[in-house]
């Protein structure tokens, strides 16, 4: 481990390169611990926390490795900060001659063929969007990579899937742009790389052999590394299950429409059966009502007008497909509408008549689209068969793997039974940078009263804080209603999950240097403030996940009839880590200070909350809010009396 030494050691090569910085001997430990499991093979589940630069950890070993490494992350956002910032860096820094790629899934990439149809496509709804599309056409002939993300553009802007393919409704080499298509050269960068940046949608999907874009990557590669591994289990289980959306099926219509327009002018019987399944998956949504909700498929069933708008869907669905049928082989676009419109109707089938299978079924509505799911009971089988096809060394590791000690919920969740396990603490002087405050006299969090009450103490903290805080909620309820309650309290700027997109309440928040920011689980993770602007986190609730969840719930009842204890071994490893999670957001940096509020009595008053206290740094601890005044006064070297 000499070689490590030397890159990460105190007088090490990154110490004399880089400005700021410093070495951290966890750091160190794990990049040794990389470097023996790239080299002997095997399997290391390791947690870094806060501070540990894991990025560099695993970074170093993986250049020096000479193997064909994959790494993958959480978001695409981190993907994009893998790729263009931390790993370009590492490789000048270590002067190693290894060709890197990045490949994200096929969504993410311009696509020639379908802009040039919505740049003929003169329908109203092309004109709302025909800003967003003149900046893409300005856009299309100067891009090499063909990456949405180089536009200044948000993620959800109503104009990407109209420029860009799908699984669904991708031409493959039947495309006239097959030939200059940006994801087929994405793939053939990667394939021709020795370090490969994709993200866990895409591991997964090409894991499950959807195609996504990895094609003949994944049997080539000698080491994967999952970053951010903490949310793999709830990615592979959607990816290892099915689903249908309502926008798949508007989508197949809006393309189709396109299609006919090139093709099938003279059939104007198919853009009436275009016409009615659209309406029908209208009608449908408007069957469920407008309220945002998840539930299991029995409850579906129990509502008499959404069972009859989805025969109706299904119906005409097969309507559509037998006119397409008639068309066969006229053109590349029938046809492939042909094909989606075969396997939303399978889809359909498999959701609507499962049968006696153990997945679980449920559906989910949110603002103007629904989406019906069958999940797997448990990934853990499944994704174990897809590690054995491709033996190779495995690294996963994140700031929260850990319950306490041990990494047995993780392991069993992906069924990962012979592991190597580290686990390091925090290089982050807690004890001198953090308080951790639990009030006293808060009523039970089921009681009536319990949001006000959250209301009254925050507003005190935020005085004493001078805003600057986040304000993490377990229900979007209880967001609603607390900031109803903060907006005449407070003086600061009020920003709050929904107003607008997530990335610009971020932006917002650290240029205002005061502000409050309310959010719930988008905002428990995978957001990093550093400085004054983030003082201060306040959690509602313990982040138990709600038992009314149709996946949860299904878990629950399979636990049960094992004889487990589905508290001890689903519900509470969850919630200790998504509290983790909600409370990194605090200390970002060796020179953040802040306070964790955490509201919830039974932290303290059930005998579990020594579950979550066993997790979590090592902060001083106080329920004074004396106390916590007293902090925030040290900030600019004011004492209070005492």
């Amino acid at each position: 481990m000499d070689q490590i030494a030397d890159i990460l050691g105190p007088e090490g090569l990154l110490s004399g390169r880089l400005s700021g910085y410093r070495h951290r001997p966890q750091q160190q430990a794990m990049a040794e611990a990389v470097t023996r499991v790239l080299a002997d093979g095997g399997t290391l589940i390791c947690e870094a926390g806060t501070g540990t630069g894991k990025t560099f950890a695993y970074l170093v070993p993986a250049l020096l490795s000479g193997r064909k490494v994959l790494i993958s992350t959480g978001t695409r956002n981190l993907q994009d900060q893998l790729f263009h910032r931390d790993l370009p860096l590492v490789r000048e820094v270590l002067a190693a001659p290894v060709r890197i790629a990045m490949l994200k899934g096929r969504g993410n990439y311009l696509c020639r063929y379908r802009l040039d149809a919505a740049l003929q496509d003169h329908r109203p709804r092309f004109a709302e969007l025909r800003q967003q599309l003149l900046v893409v056409r300005d856009w299309a002939p100067v891009t090499r990579s063909g990456d949405v993300a180089e536009l200044d553009l948000p993620e959800d802007a109503a104009i990407w899937p109209a420029v860009t393919s799908s699984s669904d409704n991708c031409l493959g080499q039947g495309c006239p742009e097959w030939g200059n298509c940006h994801l087929v050269e994405a793939r053939r960068r990667a394939q021709a790389a020795d370090l490969v940046v994709i993200n866990h949608h895409l591991l997964c999907a090409d894991l499950s052999l959807r195609n996504e874009g990895l094609g003949e990557i994944l049997p080539g590669a000698d080491c994967f590394i999952v970053d951010e591994a903490h949310q793999l289990p709830d990615v592979a289980g959607s990816f290892f299950g099915t689903a249908v959306s309502g926008r798949q099926l508007l989508d197949l219509t809006r393309d189709l429409e396109v299609e006919y327009r090139r093709e099938a002018g003279d059939v104007p019987e198919l853009l009436g059966r275009a016409d009615d399944l659209r309406r029908g998956v209208l009608d449908l949504r408007l069957s469920f009502g407008d309220e945002v909700r998840r539930g299991p498929w029995s409850e579906l069933f129990e509502q008499v007008e959404a069972t009859r708008a989805l025969d109706v869907v299904r119906t005409r669905l097969n309507d559509l497909h037998a006119a397409l049928s008639a068309l066969q082989g006229r053109g590349k676009g029938l046809d492939s509408c042909l094909a989606r419109s075969a396997d939303l109707g399978e889809r359909l089938t498999l959701l609507t008549e499962g049968g006696e299978s153990e997945d679980i079924r449920w559906y989910e509505i949110q603002g103007k689209g629904f989406r019906l799911h069958q999940t797997p009971l448990q990934v853990a089988d499944i994704f174990q068969s897809h590690m054995q096809r491709y033996p190779a060394a495995w690294v996963f590791t994140s700031a929260t793997l850990a319950v306490g000690e041990r990494f047995d919920h993780f392991a069993h969740q992906l069924g990962i039974g012979d592991a190597r396990t580290e686990r390091w603490e925090s290089p982050f002087d807690y004890g001198r940078q953090a308080l951790w405050f639990v009030p006293r006299g808060m009523p039970d969090p089921a009681a009536g009263a319990y949001v006000a009450a959250v209301v009254e103490l925050a507003a005190r903290v935020l005085e004493y804080s001078r805003g600057r805080a986040f304000l993490l909620f377990t229900s979007h309820r209880a967001l609603r209603e607390a900031a109803q309650g903060l907006e005449s309290r407070i003086p600061y700027p009020l920003l709050v999950q929904g107003s607008a997109p997530r990335a610009e309440l971020l932006e917002r928040f650290r240029r205002l240097g005061n502000a409050v920011l309310l959010g719930t689980a988008s905002f428990w993770e995978g957001v990093d403030v550093r400085g004054e602007a983030l003082s201060c986190v306040i959690i509602d609730k313990l982040p138990f996940a709600s038992p009314g969840d149709p996946i949860l719930a299904a878990r629950i009842d399979a636990l049960r009839r094992r004889g487990g204890n589905p508290f001890r071994d689903l519900q509470l490893p969850q919630a200790v880590i998504a509290l983790k999670q909600g409370a990194g957001r605090l200390i970002r940096d060796a020179r953040d200070r802040g306070v964790l509020v955490v509201c919830d009595p039974r932290l303290l008053g059930r005998s579990y909350g020594h579950a979550f206290l066993d997790s979590l740094p090592p902060m001083a601890r106080t329920r004074d809010l004396l106390e916590v005044q007293r902090f925030f006064a040290a900030e600019d070297g004011s004492e209070l009396p005492r």
